[in-house]
């Protein structure tokens, strides 16, 4: 049930660019709009890697992979964006395998993406100052190649200030893309034959806070149901849960299109370490969250992000944590070491040792890998609708994955017979081949 994708790597057919992704689920989505943005320009010798800032660890592998794709492809001019490219624009121009770095608001258009010129000095970056930048708009795609599923960017940046997170500074502030952009992306998408849509953005669950018709993330997913009736599955990607309102909740449990898999941007369980960080929810609001989510949805796959370690983080205040996300039953987890990121408050605050974060990081794991294998372990045994990914692979509505015993058309929603576990996967045995494949 892992709601992040991993990094990767597509090319476009025959000679066409090389993009490298980085991070999130936005990153991919933007990732292709380069790719069909270079393919226009007429640029085929060229390798993007599209960077995370996520964490100073990030930077540093967006580095390495700079080096190891300039070896790999030593004629390719080397162009890169991103997050990174965004706060750092100089210290990626300085690299001798770098030919061109350019910023968050202009990777997604063809004459600043590829430019003119590669000499490896100022006049190779292209970075703007995003916080200036109050729109934003949908580029229709076709798809994303190798996917089964698309995403959908509803908006950009993000107005809050936790103080272990650099995103903001990298997006920029919170802007909403049209609802009109949104649907017609949508119904492209669905027209090409994608029978799953993931809403992504920076901080989704704010959609519309920028907008003067208070429109709303609910209003959003309304919308896109009602007026793509074709479409099987809509999913959302990461949400703040101090911005779930009871009109979400209430999707939940009226719309079955709507998947129910809900990852939450949680960070820690504790009082003390949440008002440190600066987050906008407190511990009894998630509980009552939670709570409220399952009644709607009794199936809801329900995951966290957790940060181990975060600055002054006691015993006391880990163990709140810990012993919270195990009360409240995630069912799993994603757990990120803090590490601290150049540029942010957090970054000055009192440092907890690195192998005390070491070991809650791992405790933390433990625990969820526990939850993740009494989730699934549920699972055996019952008939699912799953969405195929590759021939042997699939993904159920809550997001598990399941591998298959025959193989199948990716892109399809079949059903399949749990009949196990291995390791963090399903195993199933298909019972309906071809039960849908929308287009």
């Amino acid at each position: 049930m892992n709601s992040l994708p991993e990094n990767s790597e597509a090319q476009a057919s025959g000679s066409g660019p090389k993009i490298v992704t980085l991070g999130c689920r936005l990153n991919t989505l933007e990732s292709e709009v380069i790719r069909e943005q270079l393919i226009k320009a007429g640029s085929p010798n060229a390798v993007v890697i599209n960077t995370c800032a996520v964490t100073a660890e990030a930077e540093r592998q967006a580095r390495q992979t700079i080096r190891r794709l300039k070896r790999e492809n030593p004629d390719a001019k080397i162009i890169v964006t991103g997050c990174a490219a965004q706060l750092n624009p100089k210290r990626f121009s300085e690299m001798a395998e770098v030919d061109r770095v350019v910023g968050n608001e202009e990777k997604l258009l063809a004459h600043t993406l590829w430019g003119n010129g590669y000499e490896n000095d100022e006049s190779s970056i292209c970075v703007s100052d995003i916080s200036q930048v109050r729109e934003t708009s949908g580029h229709l795609v076709s798809g994303l190649e190798g996917r089964a599923r698309a995403f959908v960017m509803i908006q950009q940046g993000c107005d809050n200030t936790c103080t272990f997170c650099i995103i903001p500074t990298a997006r920029g502030h919170n802007r909403a893309v049209k609802l009109s952009d949104i649907v017609a992306q949508v119904k492209k998408l669905a027209s090409e034959g994608y029978n799953e849509i993931v809403l992504t953005g920076v901080d989704i669950a704010a959609y519309g806070d920028d907008l003067a018709d208070n429109i709303s993330l609910s209003d959003v997913i309304e919308t896109v149901l009602a007026e793509v009736p074709n479409l099987p599955r809509l999913r959302l990607s990461s949400l703040d849960p101090a911005r779930i309102d009871e009109k979400l909740i209430n999707l939940f449990a009226a719309e079955p299109r709507l998947m129910p898999h809900v990852h939450l941007s949680l960070q820690a369980m504790d009082t003390m370490v949440l008002k440190r960080m600066k987050r906008r929810h407190d511990p009894e609001m998630v509980f009552a969250l939670i709570n409220k989510l399952r009644a709607a949805r009794p199936e809801i796959a329900l995951g966290a992000d957790i940060i181990a370690g975060f600055p002054t983080e006691s015993d006391e205040m880990a163990t709140n944590t810990l012993s919270g996300v195990l009360q409240m039953g995630l069912d799993y987890f994603h757990v990120f070491p803090y590490s601290p990121r150049p540029g942010t408050p957090a970054e000055k605050m009192p440092q907890v040792n690195a192998e005390i974060i070491k070991g809650r990081a791992k405790a933390l794991r433990v625990a969820g890998d526990a939850q993740l294998q009494k989730r699934l372990s549920s699972m055996v045994g019952k008939t699912l609708l799953v969405l195929v990914e590759k021939p042997d692979r699939a993904r159920s509505e809550c997001f598990a994955l399941i591998r298959l015993d025959s193989p199948q058309t990716p892109g399809s929603i079949i059903n399949v017979l749990v009949d196990g576990v291995v390791g963090e996967n399903l195993s199933g045995r298909v019972v309906a081949e071809k039960f849908l494949n929308n287009g």
